[in-house]
Order: structure tokens, then sequence, then C-alpha cells
């Protein structure tokens, strides 16, 4: 049985819902999950990477390491510190005691001053008990390890026995029932001193802003403090751990480095997975309800949809097949402001401007063909220009082998020299103009005085005015414009010398600046002959000849005009060039300063 439109357009739209409905849920709450922890993971290993390198350029600046965790907090909800050698938080002493040991018989005693971090031993809930047990001047025991003369303080007691603390993870290897740390590994590291308290360091400002309020954190550290000290076949590598705790899924990171003192710190950095647990349950019970609505939904619209959308396709489908005929006769009526509307308005568009269309693609074969032609003058003339000197240097060389003219080295050379310069002058030509031409070239606009720039080009040029016995007329305003300034120049530059080398002997040149409105009109005009009529529109083209072209034999690389059109151009201002009752007058004009 034939099936109908109406009937596949429901049926497809229906399924199709439904697939995109299943995938968005099978996506969200099962693999959503595994790829917030991985790109989470990626990010944070790629911030840690950047975080070494500024921890680095740090040299060991305390406030500035800290600010660099604080930072890394904040941009990446990643609790983030540096341990020491011995596994303690390497810029702890905001939370510290300060113990000026007291001699005695004990080998590990001797009379010097050590801080003890106490972050190991209690938390900042408990904080207002150490004030009042851990005074100035109080004599304290401390039962601990020392590694790299670092003190992990284990067991802390106030010598009259009425206050202690302890690191039970490590007290637990050390001395509980079941201690599994090797005796000769033990008497290696375990140090018992007394001790006088110097000063009493506790963190101030926003508890929940401080390290030491994470107390995951800090039992994390902790039991990596353990298994580096206590564990001989520990390996100290990067790795990166899970953990859980109260259903909370963390991702822990653990990089040994070597710092600015050749000691080994270790990069320690924690994480927590709960955002997108969170979100991964709720989007199960909020999918409960989204998918009966959307099924009931889905229908309903499949079947309204089916029905609307079937009977314009069928009238677009006949006019589509006379458009395909090349037949633009008929029109699709428009019945609605919807999709299908537009549709039929676009066919109807297109049905009417399709010869337009054809006759602009014939216009664009015809201007690819004018830019092929263009490309191949191009590399003609740069062949041209590059065949004269090349043969002159060559018949140099030809005549030095020789040793025709042995007396005449110094002009042969001199001579090749000149070529090589001439070949020099138009490959940093063709580069600038090519620069010009790439549309990436942005122009940077200064503001200066019009007439100082003349008044300077002249005194630049003056030796080859001299030489030809010309007379130089300026007829200048101090008028502020806007433009740059250096690309100004090179224009101003093209234009006057071209006027000096077209101009008869004991002829003049006049410069001038016309103000307008808001701009101003810069003129340079020469005497001599005119430029025909046929000529002045092409004068701008890359080496072009005419009856006024750069001849070679006159100096120049034929592309001095071509770059001044490209700089003005940038600049968007006008320009041109006409004969006037004597002579040739090259213009352009510039804003002024507002």
């Amino acid at each position: 049985m034939k099936c109908g439109i109406v009937s596949k357009l429901f049926l497809m739209t229906t399924l199709l819902c439904v697939l995109i409905l299943a995938t968005i849920f099978i996506g969200q709450t099962i693999f959503f999950k595994q790829y917030y922890a991985n790109k989470k993971v990626n990010d944070i290993k790629t911030s840690i990477q950047s975080f070494e390198k500024e921890y680095l350029k740090a040299e060991e600046d305390g406030p500035t390491i800290q600010k660099l965790e604080q930072d890394f907090y904040q941009e990446n909800t990643t609790w983030i510190t540096i341990l020491d050698s011995a596994g303690n938080i390497k810029y702890a002493n905001d939370f510290s005691i300060e113990v000026h040991l007291v001699p005695s018989r004990n080998k590990n005693s001797s009379n010097r001053v050590i801080n003890i971090p106490l972050y190991s031993l209690i938390g900042l809930e408990d904080i207002e008990r150490l004030k009042f047990n851990l005074e100035q001047g109080s004599l304290i025991v401390i039962d601990g390890i020392e590694k790299d003369d670092k003190v992990v303080p284990v067991i802390l007691t106030r010598e009259n026995g009425q206050f202690t603390l302890e690191n039970k993870l490590i007290s637990d290897k050390l001395y509980g029932k079941k201690a599994t740390i090797e005796p000769s590994l033990k008497d290696s590291l375990q140090i018992y001193f007394r001790g006088q308290i110097k000063n009493l360091q506790l963190p101030v400002g926003s508890v929940s802003s401080n390290i030491y309020s994470n107390r995951i954190l800090i039992e994390r550290i902790k039991q990596f403090q353990v298994n580096l000290l206590l564990n001989e076949n520990y390996n100290s590598e990067s790795e990166m751990m899970d953990y859980k705790e109260n259903d909370i899924n963390y991702k822990v990171f653990i990089k040994p480095i070597k710092d600015t003192t050749g000691e080994t710190t270790y990069i320690f950095a924690m994480t927590s997975l709960q955002p997108v647990d969170e979100a991964v349950q709720m989007l199960k019970g909020y999918y409960v309800y989204l998918i009966i609505f959307v099924l009931l939904l889905v229908v309903l619209a499949s079947f309204y949809y089916s029905k609307k959308i079937a009977k314009p396709l069928l009238q677009i489908n006949d006019t589509t097949s006379k458009i395909a005929n090349l037949d633009f006769s008929e029109t699709i009526p428009i019945t609605s402001k919807d999709e299908i509307g537009t549709l039929s308005h676009n066919i109807n568009t297109l049905s009417a401007t399709l010869h337009k269309h054809i006759d602009q693609l014939q216009q664009d074969i015809e201007k690819e063909k004018r830019l092929e032609h263009t490309r191949k003058e191009f590399i003609s003339g740069v062949s041209h220009e590059l065949k004269t000197p090349l043969s002159i240097m060559k018949g140099c060389i030809s005549i030095l082998e020789d040793g025709v003219a042995g007396n005449k080295k110094d002009y042969y050379f001199k001579a090749m020299a000149k070529e090589v310069d001439k070949m020099d002058m138009l490959i940093v030509d063709m580069l600038e103009l090519a620069k010009f031409e790439s549309g990436t070239y942005k122009m940077k606009m200064d503001v200066f005085y019009i007439d100082q720039i003349i008044e300077y080009l002249c005194e630049q040029l003056a030796i080859d005015i001299t030489n030809k016995q010309l007379h130089v007329h300026k007829q200048l305003s101090a008028i502020k414009i806007v433009a740059n300034q250096h690309r100004i120049e090179q224009v101003m530059t093209n234009f006057i010398t071209n006027a000096i080398r077209y101009t008869p002997e004991n002829e003049s040149i006049i410069i001038s600046t016309i103000e307008e409105n808001e701009r101003v009109k810069v003129c340079v005009e020469n005497k001599g002959a005119h430029i025909k009529q046929e000529h002045l529109g092409k004068i701008w083209d890359r080496f072009y000849r005419g009856d006024m072209s750069r001849r070679r034999s006159q100096g120049g690389t034929g592309l001095g005009l071509a770059i001044s059109k490209n700089i003005l151009e940038l600049h968007g201002v006008q320009y041109g060039v006409l004969n006037t009752e004597d002579g040739v007058m090259f213009f352009f004009y510039l804003n002024k300063e507002r």
C-alpha cells in the first residue's frame, strides 16, 4: 500500500524526536558524568602546569605563592598547595608554633629554633584551645619525625601533661598495636625533644576561604605524608588518585618538582566532582516527567506539521521542477509567514533573479580572465625588469672573466652594483605592494602638520632639484591632518620624485595644499609634456608603460604609483591625476584633525 507524504512526515518526525530525546537522555545521564570528569581533569592538569611555571618564577616568595594558590582555587574550584620534601605544607607559618629547643643529652636536641606546623594536629574548629594551652613561654615535649631538617610532629604535649595534640595517622603507624613501620626506619626518622614556645601563629581572616578549613584536603595531605615518610617502597612520581568520602567523589593530583633551591617539593591539588553527581541525579528525576510531556507534544506536533507542510510542499515541488528546466514563468503563492512561506518567497526570488545571476556569473568569468591577464602581465613585467639588469651583469662578468678590460674593473663592478641596487629596489617595492594588496594591512593613524612633511621632503630632494635647475614653488598652509605619517611621506616622495624626473630643466614644480571644509587637497604639479588621455587611468597600474611611463633608464621600478594608489585607498581618500594647461598635476585628499 502506498504511503502518502503526510503519513511519512508524521512517522519520521515522531521517530526523529523520540530518537533525539533518547539520545539526550542517555548522553546526559550516562556519558555526561564521565565527559565532565575527564574534561575537568584535563583542565586541571593544564592549570597545574601553568601553576608550576608561576610558582618557580615566584622564587620562594611566600605571599606571591599564596596568591597563586588562591587564584588557582578561584579559577578551577580546586584546592592546591605546595608540600615540602617531608610532606608538610610549605607555607603554613600562619598556623604553626615557633619553638626554641632546650639543649639536652638527646642526640636530636640542640640550641636552635624550629617551626612546628599545627594543621596536622588540630582543626580550625578547636583553634581557641591553642591560645590558652600553647601560650608564649610554655614548655612542650614533641615526639615526631625529622627529614631533611624538617620536623613532622606526631605527638605534642605540654610539659605539665594537661594538654596533648596527636597526629593519629602517623601515631598509629609508629606506636599502634598494628604498627607496620620497620624498626630501623623508625629509629632513623623518629626524634624527641623539649622546647619553649616563642611564638604562636594562628590563621586570620575568613575561615571558609582558608585551606585549613578543608579537613578532607588536610587528611589527604596527611595520608600522603605517611606514605612519603613511612613507606620505604613508596613511589613519589606524579600520580592522580580517586577518593570518595560522604558519597562525594574527589580527584587528587600529586606532582613532584624541583624548586629553585634544588629541593624536591610536591604540588598537591584536590577537586570535588560533587556538582556533576548532583546534576546527573536531578536529570534522572527530571526526565521522567519530561519524557511523558515531550512524547505527547511530539505526537500532536508531528501530526500538525505533516498536514501543514505537505500541501505547500507539493506545490513547491511542481514549481521547482519547472525551474530545474529553466522555466521561470510560474511563481508560488505565499499563504503563510512561517518557514514554508519564507521558502516559497525564496524560490520566487530565485526564479526572478536567476537570469541576473547567470549574467553575473558571465561577468565573473570575464573578470577572472582579466585577473589572469593581469597576473600574466605582472609576471611578464617582473621578468622584463629583472632581465635587463641580469643581462648587464652577465655581460660585465663575461668581460671580467675574459680579462678584456682589466683597467676598467672598477667601472664594471660599479655597474653591477648599480644593477643589484635596482633589483633590490624592485623586490622591496614588489613586497611592499603585495603587503598593501593583501587586504590584511591596517593603517595606524597619526596627527601631524602636512606642510612640515612637504618642507622636509623638499630638503631631502634638494640635490636632485638643484641638478636639474628646477624651481619649486610651495603654496602651503600649516594644517593638522590625520593619516599615517610614514606612508603619506612615501606617497609625497613618489609624487615629487616623478615631478622632478619628468620636468624639463629650468622649469617649475608647484606643490600646494588647498584647505576645504573637513579635508585638505594636496597637489603636486610639474611643467612639461601632458599624459595622453587614454593613459591617465592606467598609470597607477604596476609596470604600466605609456607615453609618460616610467622608463628604466630614468630610474624607478615602475611600482611607485601603484604603491601610492594602494596607500591612499587604505586611507579611504580620493586621489587622481589630470593634465593642466602647462603640465601634469597629481593630487589627493587628507582628513583634517577635528
